[in-house]
């Protein structure tokens, strides 16, 4: 689907297009999306997460709420992220708030992941500072002996954000430099949508 041809009254028709195709492209790899932050001095900070879950009320990611970004975001709510594909060169924008999304959402998502990222995600005081890789090594080792045969629960410290988004842009790369931008704002009557010059 191109940006001619995406409704107006929703964005998420053309992202749900472009994720699939991005999907078939790089399997891997093609939820990787940059979020930013702000900490207390308003100074950004960015890093890619994976993109888990989507639908019209937003755009889920798992992390650490201990983290730096759980912290920055306890801080002050709002995100930014953004997707580049560029095989196909094209990008999205997306602008809004962030809320914690249910425990028996977040619980269920962490039971369906491989068990090592389970003990990973119980070993890492994530963002914290420690001595070596090594000691990060033997912390983990630690855990996985601790937990040996057990059942893992999701750690309290641990879950998923779900950005809501206010502001959505489509950005469709083009030959001479003279890019396709569409941009989705979200009104008290819907989402309304507008062309912008590159």
């Amino acid at each position: 689907m191109n940006i001619q041809e995406a409704p107006k009254n929703t964005p998420f028709p053309l992202f749900e297009n472009w994720f699939a195709e991005a999907k078939k492209h790089d399997p891997d790899y093609y939820n990787g999306m940059t979020i930013a932050t702000t900490n207390a001095e308003n100074k950004p900070s960015n890093r890619v997460v994976l993109l888990k879950e989507f639908d019209e009320q937003g755009f889920v990611f798992y992390t650490n709420y201990n983290s730096r970004k759980g912290i920055e975001l306890k801080h002050a709510p709002y995100i930014s992220a953004n997707f580049w594909w560029s095989h196909f060169q094209r990008q999205i924008r997306i602008e809004g708030t962030v809320e914690k999304i249910s425990e028996e959402q977040s619980t269920r998502y962490f039971l369906s992941r491989p068990r090592g990222s389970q003990l990973a995600a119980i070993a890492s005081a994530q963002s914290q500072p420690i001595e070596s890789f090594a000691a990060l090594e033997k912390q983990y080792q630690d855990t996985v002996k601790k937990f040996d045969d057990k059942t893992l629960e999701k750690p309290a410290h641990w879950g998923g954000y779900r950005i809501i988004p206010d502001y959505i842009e489509f950005w469709q790369g083009l030959e001479h430099r003279l890019h396709y931008r569409l941009i989705y704002r979200r009104t008290d009557s819907g989402w309304a949508t507008e062309y912008l010059q590159p």
